[in-house]
């Protein structure tokens, strides 16, 4: 969750990356840097915590130079310090990065084999050698960055500047979001529209696998193989408002959109590939303590209480420790028994929830040690705690939570994983092809959807549905609920969320030709006996709509609708289901022109029981 500003033209560039960094300053709050071309040779400068750090050096000491780019940044790989702030230099080459490269291990190995000493922990520093090292055999910038882009894999949005070539920018993009601004004898890049607006409404959007070379008199854009490419810019006429939706008719959807960064950036920073682990810091519970759990509670509401029944799987099969889900609004009042054995997860997206807060208070004061798991920081559930652990998904307008709750989710499996691995449950092999299902995830969101338009068809045949059932199996059930949850919410539909074992207690009775059932029925574990259930319903004329594995052979026979996610592992299923239901319950609340940000009844910090 980083944000990213560069400019060359004929203004001073240093208060202009400055100001566009304010615009993007919810996108990273621990460090912060820019690095100018004077003329003569780079000048770098990185402040530790809020951009007001940063802008304060600078006003005591002004870098001059009408050629430069800035970066604030959320920790990713390396803690928040001096060292592993953006900008990275590597030889008079300046980078700055969003994104993560999935390959920086043996890529780090193979430049240390080389001689090469590394200043930071972070995986951008990898890319400054990588370019560094191509310039001694390219011509141009631009060539060197694609020599080093040619060895990495992964999620990137690039901005790099060269001491040998002052008055121009390089910038590249793979599955992270980078927007190119045309100025009058100047021309900018940052990693989001609203960044521009002060200075250009002329942008171009760069896409996958595209360079850019940035100068004064123009923007020249080529393909990573080398072959020109032409692209007229669009003129953003966006209010304010319709600049930090980011041209998405409303903020759910944009955050559901959101998604794939926010998980990245809810990684970063934290896995140990070669070890099949995750970093320490912030979990509040070492080794001992974490050998000493008998018991983890899960504390939780609406949203945030389905994604604590998804970790309440992964606690008890990768840390193999009793786990159960409660509600916080019904624990506060249960005089419920607690320990020191006991863990206690509080997971909030505000950080405010008043039930959650009241019920780990009443854990904490009986004696157990309690983490949270929140969005925003410094709020009340985070100061009461005994450790952190932020999901980085950025602020979240709308009321129905999206991109929060798939962040969630990352965080409670990362826990899940550091948990098993200290409790000696989990292997390091075990424990690395979780993490590395993980950091496929982003990639395999968006690909889910790009199937938008299906999904809208699908609405379009029931957005005048009065009644929806949702069922699933094991952490299908989780996805259930949250569908069925999101379709209420937005669209005032009444909608239930069952474990599919249960049909026959008892929903089965619903069942007609006017009931449509959303099947959440990936190929897992639990593929077979969810698809006994498809069967079932389908006996009875009811409507299915089947959330299934690309390339599902069976569910095509017998759902009247089918949405694919890509195959993946079990582990990591619910973050992908979770996507066509988001969308589903979207577009059939906008085709019924209700308020989608803004729901009837509902707000979004729920501080008041």
């Amino acid at each position: 969750m980083c944000g990213i500003v560069g400019y060359v033209g004929s203004q001073e560039s240093a208060g202009i990356l400055v100001d566009g960094l304010r615009k993007l300053e919810y996108r990273g709050y621990d460090s912060a840097g820019v690095a100018v071309h004077d003329g003569k040779q780079l000048q770098v400068v990185r402040a530790v915590g809020k951009l007001k750090n940063l802008a304060s050096v600078l006003q005591e000491s002004p870098l001059k130079g009408t050629t430069g780019l800035g970066h604030t940044r959320w920790a990713t790989h390396g803690r928040p310090s001096e060292e592993n702030a953006h900008p990275h230099v590597a030889g008079g080459v300046a980078v700055v990065h969003n994104g993560i490269i999935e390959n920086h291990l043996e890529l780090k190995a193979e430049l240390a084999s080389g001689g090469i000493e590394f200043s930071s922990d972070t995986d951008t520093e990898i890319v400054a050698h990588l370019i560094h090292r191509a310039l001694k055999d390219s011509e141009r910038l631009l060539d060197a960055v694609r020599v080093a882009l040619r060895q990495i894999r992964g999620a990137y949005a690039l901005a790099v500047l060269s001491e040998s070539e002052p008055g121009q920018l390089v910038v590249a993009r793979n599955a992270s979001p980078l927007v190119l601004g045309v100025g009058d004898g100047e021309s900018l890049c940052a990693s989001d529209i609203p960044a521009l607006l002060e200075h250009t409404r002329d942008v171009i959007f760069l896409e996958d696998g595209e360079l850019a070379q940035l100068s004064a008199d123009g923007i020249k854009i080529e393909t990573l193989e080398g072959e020109s490419v032409t692209r007229e810019p669009k003129r953003i006429n966006w209010s304010p408002m319709q600049a930090e939706k980011g041209g998405f008719k409303h903020f759910m959807l944009k955050e559901i959109f959101d998604q794939p960064r926010a998980v990245e950036d809810t990684l970063r920073g934290r896995l140990d590939l070669e070890n099949g682990d995750v970093v320490p810091r912030e979990m509040g519970i070492d080794e001992a303590a974490a050998k000493q759990i008998k018991r983890v509670c899960l504390l939780a509401c609406g949203t945030s209480y389905h994604a604590c029944l998804a970790g309440r799987y992964w606690m008890e099969q990768l840390a193999r420790v009793p786990a159960h889900a409660e509600l916080a609004s019904e624990v506060r009042y249960r005089e419920p028994v607690f320990g020191p054995e006991d863990l206690v997860i509080a997971v909030s997206q505000s950080g405010e929830t008043a039930d959650t807060l009241a019920a780990m208070k009443s854990a904490k004061e009986a004696g157990a040690r309690v983490i949270s798991v929140v969005n925003v920081l410094e709020s009340a559930i985070p100061r009461a705690a005994d450790g952190t652990l932020y999901t980085h998904a950025g602020p979240e307008i709308g009321v129905a939570s999206t991109k929060c709750y798939t962040a969630q989710l990352v965080a409670l499996l990362m826990l899940s994983v550091y948990l098993g691995r200290r409790r000696g449950t989990l292997s390091a092999d075990k424990g690395r092809d979780v993490l590395q299902a993980l950091v496929e995830v982003p990639e395999k969101i968006r690909i889910t959807l790009e199937s938008k338009d299906k999904v809208f068809e699908v609405a379009r045949r029931y957005q005048h549905v009065q009644h929806m059932l949702f069922l699933g199996r094991g952490l299908g059930f989780p996805t259930a609920l949250e569908g069925a949850l999101k379709l209420k919410e937005i669209s005032y539909a009444h909608a239930e969320g069952y474990a599919a074992g249960e049909m026959k207690h008892g929903p089965i009775a619903l069942i007609d030709e006017d009931m449509p059932v959303a099947v959440v029925m990936p190929r897992d574990s639990q593929y077979e006996k969810t698809l006994s259930n498809l069967q079932e319903v389908r006996a009875r004329d009811g409507q299915v709509i089947a959330i299934v594995s690309a390339g599902d052979p069976e569910s095509a026979k017998i759902a009247e609708h089918v949405l694919e996610v890509p195959v993946a592992p079990d582990v990591v299923q619910p973050l992908l289901t979770v996507v066509p239901l988001q969308l589903l319950a979207y577009y059939i609340a906008d085709l019924k022109g209700t308020d989608i940000d803004q729901p009837r009844n509902l707000a979004k910090t729920v501080t008041v029981e």
